[in-house]
């Protein structure tokens, strides 16, 4: 196992029913920014449950925030933060949502360039710990696992970047599953393959004999396969639901990434495919996992073997087709809950992987995988593999 430090300050209000808890999370003398995304808070009651939960603190509400959410969208919000001088945050939706009120807590009181905090890929951003607010939120989609940890990633001139800070870490996440059955099946068979492919990234490297970590990924992504086509069949199920919401928000909240090596390969050139054709980021990760690990086969042999037989049962043939079989069964796993698997079902033409190319290019994407020896030229043969 490899040296690490973890830290999760986050603390998590799981259940139904527990909007009304909000007065005792948010400090009484708060100023209040609730921030969601297109109105399905609205529509369905939850901000007004929400407002009512705070009592009688100061509340203002910026709504918009897009699905991959826009730098010039959230410096909007900013300027509403310190008109308003507000010093708290509450991001009521989904991944989109949390990712862009963690920016907004960065960016209120940054004394730069706002554009600069979008320049330091995962290491943290330059802003001094008092002069982050503070933010809570309030989960109503489960896919992306923002709601625990302290990452984010904004959109902003043609390109997705992540941005980080220690102290973006919400001071509470609420997850009520009940919150998410309004949500449209393809949004939920997106947070199931959102949640899948987070966890296979912190997984199928190379081992370093981090059993726990193994085995923790391990049920996250049985019960993913378990329950994930019955909540797209079920909305309602909220047995099912809460299962899903709970490995969405443990894939990413850092546990099962101490002490292994990672590779975010998938989510590096899915980005590019989001920002070019507008493909929803976890269809990019369907899209792309089979090939990834097809050309990375002989470096992840060794997890993908492991991964075939933990996850998949598959203890039959020579080593090599257990590894095949086990990418096959992942693929058929994201077409059961409702994914496509081929770029080509997407609308991309083979000749556009050129732009792609250059997206990775002009982003530094140039030496990815638990190796940085994806180069250019592999990430070609990837995405021409994956039409």
């Amino acid at each position: 196992m490899l040296n690490f430090n973890y830290r999760n300050p986050t603390h998590v209000v799981f259940g139904k029913d527990r909007i009304a808890e909000l007065d005792q999370l948010v400090p009484a003398n708060a100023k209040v920014l609730i921030t969601y995304g297109g109105g399905s808070v609205v529509r369905f009651g939850t901000l007004d449950k929400v407002k009512a939960a705070l009592g009688n603190r100061t509340v203002i509400e910026f709504g918009g925030i897009e699905a991959n959410p826009k730098y010039d969208t959230l410096m909007q919000a900013v300027d509403v933060a310190r008109k308003e001088n507000i010093n708290f945050l509450l991001a009521v939706g989904g991944g989109s949502v949390m990712d862009g009120t963690k920016f907004i807590a960065l960016a209120t009181q940054f004394d730069g360039d706002t554009t600069s905090l979008l320049h330091h890929g995962f290491a943290p951003v330059p802003v001094a710990d008092d002069k982050v607010i503070p933010l809570g939120v309030i989960a109503t989609l489960p896919a992306t696992g923002s709601e625990m940890n302290a990452f984010a990633v904004v959109s902003y001139q043609g390109g997705k970047f992540p941005v980080n800070h220690p102290n973006v870490y919400p001071t509470f996440a609420m997850l009520d599953p009940e919150l998410t059955f309004s949500l449209p099946k393809i949004q939920v068979a997106n947070g199931v393959v959102d949640a899948f492919v987070h966890v296979l990234e912190q997984y199928a490297t190379y081992p370093v004999d981090a059993r726990v970590q193994d085995r923790t990924a391990e049920g996250i992504m049985r019960t993913l396969i378990e329950i994930g086509p019955i909540t797209v069949a079920e909305p309602t199920n909220y047995q099912a639901r809460a299962n899903l919401m709970w490995s969405a928000t443990s894939a990413l909240n850092g546990m099962i990434a101490v002490g292994v090596p990672f590779d975010w390969t998938t989510h590096m050139i899915g980005h590019e495919l989001t920002a070019i054709f507008g493909i929803d980021h976890a269809q990019t990760l369907a899209v792309l996992l089979p090939s990834v690990w097809r050309v990375l086969k002989t470096q992840k042999h060794a997890k993908l073997l492991q991964y075939a037989e933990r996850v998949w049962d598959i203890t039959e043939g020579d080593e090599n087709s257990r590894v095949e079989q086990a990418i096959v069964k992942t693929e058929a796993f994201f077409q059961q809950v409702g994914l496509k698997t081929r770029l080509r079902d997407h609308g991309v033409e083979l000749s556009q992987i050129d732009s792609i190319i250059s997206a990775l290019e002009a982003h530094g994407m140039t030496a990815l995988s638990e190796t940085g020896k994806v180069d250019l030229a592999m990430s070609r043969k990837i995405l021409e593999m994956s039409y």
